[in-house]
């Protein structure tokens, strides 16, 4: 096991970071999602396709490299639907498909992952054909299908292309791929607390989907494992942005840095950073080398890294007094992007139980 970043993730990390830096800075992460620096960061650094592989056109990497690509556009709150397509990829790459992992990779096709909950019916049906795939058994491979059901909670919903969602079919769950153009599709914007990344309530009234193949396991866990990386991007940054602050900030004729006080808690968060960066790179190695030991360690970096990364965001604009509390100042944006991203898959509760299940306590 290595958990240290090897020189060539260490490049890549830098390479995020500066062209982030320039393409995305905070005051444009207020505009929302930018669809050309979203081709620019496609086209110029190829991050859709990093996990995609060789064949079909991406970078044949790891998770261990696209945890330390999340770490950096978390930090940089990017907007938009990069995340999204992430979760899709991860899902796509458990059922390989051509024509949608090479479109990810040249940065064409922009696509999201819908999780119906238990109490929500996906069903697909064989008798209807896509432009991709003509009629066929419901749970053939390249089969047309029909689509129906409804998805409150959409990551990157409105500016996808293509919707990959598991439907019930008379053969047991299929992996399927739904155009949200197509006939049948109507997506409906929410109202979202993190307003640099939209969700949408998509409705699938007979929508024509093809099946990729049946529902490969593993698939939550790596998501969840994507998200912590992202998460720890978002706490790290929070924790740099107050620490500068209190180096400058004078309070009662002294820099705030210097109280106790504060010195506690700056240490508090460090030590959170440092607990989570740790959980991250197990993960993200387990995710690559033991599939064994990642149902564990994605349980953990949801019941720890999402908790810490909002207990970081919230402390660092507390910190900030009243000026933190403003529109126009940025903690909000940190803020609102943890605790968005603290249930995106569910309550840390919910995994804390799972955990103490899989290690049988």
């Amino acid at each position: 096991m290595k958990l240290v970043l090897s020189q060539e993730q260490q490049e890549l990390r830098a390479a995020v970071r500066s062209f982030l830096a320039a393409a995305s800075p905070l005051p444009k992460v207020r505009d929302g999602y930018d669809r050309e620096v979203y081709a620019r960061l496609n086209g110029e650094l190829g991050l859709s396709g990093l996990i995609v592989p060789e064949e079909y056109g991406g970078a044949g990497a790891g998770f261990a490299e696209l945890a330390v690509a999340l770490e950096e556009t978390g930090a940089a709150l990017l907007p938009g639907p990069f995340l999204a397509t992430v979760f899709a990829t991860i899902a796509l790459t458990r059922v390989p498909d051509k024509e949608l992992l090479t479109g990810i990779a040249e940065g064409r096709v922009v696509a999201t992952l819908a999780q119906p909950p238990a109490d929500s019916d996906v069903t697909a049906s064989s008798g209807s054909s896509s432009e991709s795939g003509g009629p066929g058994e419901s749970g053939e491979a390249g089969g047309g299908v029909t689509v129906r059901g409804t998805l409150a909670q959409v990551l990157g919903g409105m500016e996808a292309d293509v919707l990959v969602v598991p439907a019930l079919t008379g053969d047991g769950v299929v992996m399927t791929a739904v155009d949200l153009t197509a006939p049948g599709v109507t997506r409906t914007a929410l109202e979202t607390l993190d307003l640099t990344r939209g969700q949408a309530q998509v409705t699938l009234d007979g929508a024509p989907g093809r099946v990729l193949g049946p529902a490969a396991p593993g698939v939550g866990d790596r998501l969840a494992v994507a998200l912590a990386a992202e998460q720890l991007g978002v706490l790290r940054a929070a924790l740099d942005a107050i620490v500068a602050y209190a180096k400058i900030r004078v309070a009662f004729g002294r820099y705030i840095g210097s109280y106790q006080g504060v010195k506690h808690k700056l240490a508090d968060m460090h030590c959170k950073l440092e607990q989570a960066e740790s959980i991250v790179r197990f993960a993200a190695w387990a995710a690559d080398e033991s599939p064994d030991e990642l149902p564990a360690a994605a349980a953990l970096a949801q019941a720890y890294v999402g908790r810490a990364c909002f207990e970081v965001a919230r402390d660092h604009l507390l910190l900030y007094g009243g000026i933190g509390y403003t529109w126009e100042h940025d903690a909000h944006l940190f803020y609102k992007r943890a605790k968005a991203d603290e249930v995106l898959l569910g309550p840390p509760r919910i995994h804390r139980a799972r955990l103490a299940d899989l290690l049988e306590l």
